[in-house]
């Protein structure tokens, strides 16, 4: 790490438009780092046990840094419609020990970050975003990733911008930035500046080497990670300008069908994927439609970890559960995800078209 990462940083910090960000070896690991981060910075507003509230469709270290880090997850379902949190239930869900909500941008879609934005301020909560499936994508004229105190990104190889592995954590709050900084490399301060909100460095240079100041981990990218990212982010305005041309070909393909409904845009989607909930006669037919697309070479995702709650690992999540789940199951029995790309899928979209209309013509007919 060195170099080439700093240059990636910069550049990165400019298109989201925030003040500091800090590449990770991961976007798992960029939500870990951004959560201890908020624990552990000067004047931190979370103490163990507070409850952070998350949507219960996601992925899983969306979660697990929740609860590595003390805190209570706190679920709450999602929108039919975006797939997102629905913030029509936040307000509701909220405790004398909610502290922070955890808003995750799904499968490149925004979350309504006006009504978010508003519900925080209200009742003085701390916002963050995992935007790990949705770089690029705008809401309010806003790149997604610096609407809250902090935001996450992924770079794995499926992602809209690829270092193979990789993740950063961007947010304009200085004191956060030093504190994820030394977290990110063993809770020392070297790299920090002299002066910085962890510990000021000492003037012998030999004493800083090995003096540790918060229990870190070693979350540190590679330069040739960086590198590439720096690369890749050029084109990335181009990747994401093909992303939402092959989605408006989906949309005019798939919308308004009654066996199966799309996920709604949210100011403008990068559009990871395009996701299907079964409804009307195919609605508990996902098992025989995801083998007919297998057999026709067409490969296929659940929504995420869909129901995270129906995950066992949950035994292990401290966690409470606002009202009834029924969105985030129904996602979880009858939603599924194909892919998208930046180059033209025209012919796979035709395709995917045609075996979900022969599909639904041999259901139907039954």
């Amino acid at each position: 790490m060195g170099a080439e990462v700093e240059k990636f940083e910069n550049l990165f910090s400019e298109y989201i438009g925030v003040e500091h960000s800090i590449m990770v070896n991961s976007g798992s690991s960029a939500n870990l780092v951004l959560l201890a981060g908020l624990k552990y910075m000067k004047n931190s507003r979370l103490q163990d046990g507070d409850e952070i509230i998350v949507p219960t469709v996601s992925w899983s270290t969306t979660f697990y840094p929740v609860q590595q880090l003390g805190f209570t997850l706190r679920f709450v379902d999602v929108s039919r419609e975006s797939f997102n949190i629905d913030v029509n239930l936040i307000e509701d869900a909220i405790t004398p020990r909610t502290r922070a909500i955890f808003a995750v941008n799904l499968l490149g879609n925004p979350c309504d970050f006006r009504k978010l934005r508003e519900i925080a301020e209200q009742n003085d909560l701390i916002l963050i975003e995992d935007n790990c499936e949705s770089l690029g994508a705008k809401f309010m004229e806003k790149q997604t990733g610096s609407f809250g105190e902090g935001g996450t990104h992924s770079f794995f190889f499926s992602h809209h911008l690829c270092t193979m592995e990789g993740g950063m954590v961007t947010t304009s709050n200085s004191d956060l930035a030093d504190t994820m900084k030394s977290l990110r490399a063993h809770g020392w301060i070297r790299g920090l500046a002299r002066t910085n909100s962890v510990h000021n460095q000492s003037d012998d240079n030999w004493e800083n080497l090995f003096r540790f100041y918060l229990p870190g981990y070693n979350l540190r990218p590679l330069e040739m990670e960086g590198a590439i990212g720096s690369v890749q982010l050029q084109k990335l305005p181009a990747f994401i300008a093909h992303r939402r041309a092959n989605a408006e070909r989906f949309k005019q393909m798939f919308k308004g069908s009654p066996y199966y409904d799309i996920q709604v845009e949210t100011g403008m989607s990068s559009w990871f994927g395009f996701g299907f909930v079964l409804k009307g006669e195919l609605k508990g037919k996902r098992r025989e439609l995801i083998s007919e697309l297998v057999r026709n070479q067409i490969e296929t995702r659940p929504i995420v970890a869909g129901n995270f709650l129906n995950n066992p690992v949950i035994k292990y999540l401290p966690h409470t559960r606002y009202g009834n789940s029924n969105v985030a199951q129904d996602i979880d029995e009858n939603g599924f995800f194909v892919g998208n790309h930046h180059f033209p899928i025209d012919e796979q979209l035709e395709k995917l078209n045609k075996v979900l209309d022969e599909f639904v013509s041999r259901e139907v007919s039954k």
